[in-house]
């Protein structure tokens, strides 16, 4: 990495779960070191443990063995409400199904996470009003999620996983349930971000040619994390 600064540094990781038929593995020994603005690609099978991965990163699932650190914090030493408050300083989530909150407009969405963390409401809706102006929702701020496009929608979701200056952006399919066209224009803007304001990001990924615009991809593949070079993608 050239010796820039990691947001992320995962070694070790191991999780796997319970079932009927017994004990299935998932990740087996990951290691995964993202640097301070970049942006990383995870490829593989469905199935595969892709979206396990992202939650124990994001701190959301605890692995069974193994080490993560944020921002150079040992997450899991954190005990769970200083872990709650830095996960929600530190990092944000983008899914692909929004999660908005579908009786609030998309102002109120964007403004909720400041407003749980006790903003006052006026500095928290201007905040939210700056983001989503800036993303381009200048004309839907009063609109709720049912009358916005799924475009929009997805676009408010980024807006609210940034509004409160996160360091690493964590994206689970966050283009999977859009057009090609608009998904496109959903990875434009989270590349945009990340180039301007040095947001991490860390991007699963199903759609091998988005992940090839990233600045490094990755495969998940038995359990552990494999390079792809830029020529790799049709193998």
């Amino acid at each position: 990495m050239g010796g820039k600064a990691m947001i992320i540094a995962a070694s070790d990781l191991v999780k796997g779960y319970r079932t009927a038929a017994g004990y299935v593995p998932v990740l087996q020994g990951v290691r995964l070191d993202v640097a301070v603005g970049e942006m990383v690609a995870i490829i593989g099978a469905s199935g595969v443990g892709k979206s396990t991965l992202l939650h124990v990163l994001g701190t959301l699932d605890r692995p069974e063995s193994g080490r993560v650190a944020i921002a150079g914090e040992p997450v899991f030493d954190l005990p769970p409400g200083r872990l709650g408050d830095f996960r929600n300083r530190t990092l944000g989530f983008v899914f692909q199904f929004h999660h908005l909150l579908p009786e609030f407009s998309a102002l109120e969405n964007v403004a909720m996470p400041l407003l749980i963390a006790r903003k006052p409401i006026a500095e928290a809706t201007a905040q939210a009003r700056a983001l989503l102006e800036e993303l381009g929702l200048h004309e839907r701020l009063h609109h709720r999620p049912g009358a916005l496009s799924g475009g929009e929608q997805q676009r408010v979701a980024v807006a609210r996983a940034l509004v409160q200056s996160p360091r690493a952006l964590l994206a689970d399919e966050p283009t999977g349930n859009l057009d090609q066209e608009t998904g496109d224009r959903l990875f434009d803007l989270l590349k945009r971000l990340n180039r301007e304001r040095e947001v991490s990001v860390v991007l699963v990924t199903h759609n091998e040619r988005l992940a090839a615009a990233c600045g490094r991809t990755l495969r998940l593949q038995g359990g552990t994390l494999h390079p792809v070079p830029r020529q790799g993608f049709l193998g």
